[in-house]
């Protein structure tokens, strides 16, 4: 069985994707069409964030450690992501092989608990450190202007 190491989100439901990055979509989206065209045995596994990677710098891309004193929200920082221990993911891999239910479909790794924004991952470092950070925030068209 082929699996994919796109993990992340579900590219299916990413057709809308508009931007800097939509290459990236679109190219696992024709190499999923070419696995199914060539009936090839598949599981997709949709993780979503890896915790580890987002939740360590509060969800400042390429930090990996808290920041003490200040962090730059996304918008108002209130959407919802799914973050998942990369430990639990691997889990969740390699039970997928052998079954059943999991041949030629997508499986959600998604802890309803995990579900947070990044305003509450904040709130949960701000908690935890005793201390509260300075918040900027950051609008889509500057973020989006960013990555040009």
């Amino acid at each position: 069985r082929f699996l994919p190491s796109e993990f992340g989100v579900d590219v299916a439901r990413m057709g809308h994707v508009s931007g800097p990055g939509k290459e990236t979509w679109h190219d696992k989206i024709a190499v999923r069409k070419a696995i199914e065209e060539a009936k090839i045995p598949f599981t997709y596994i949709s993780s979503n964030g890896f915790a580890g990677y987002f939740f360590g710098g509060l969800c400042q891309f390429g930090a990996l450690e808290p920041y003490m004193d200040s962090v730059v929200l996304f918008g108002d920082g209130n959407v919802k992501g799914i973050y998942v221990d990369e430990d639990d993911i691997a889990t969740y891999t390699i039970k997928t092989i052998d079954d059943p239910r999991t041949l030629n479909n997508t499986v959600y790794i998604r802890p309803p608990q995990n579900i947070l924004s990044q305003r509450e991952v904040i709130q949960i470092w701000e908690k935890l450190s005793n201390k509260e950070l300075q918040k900027s925030s950051i609008s889509k068209e500057e973020f989006l202007g960013s990555m040009k």
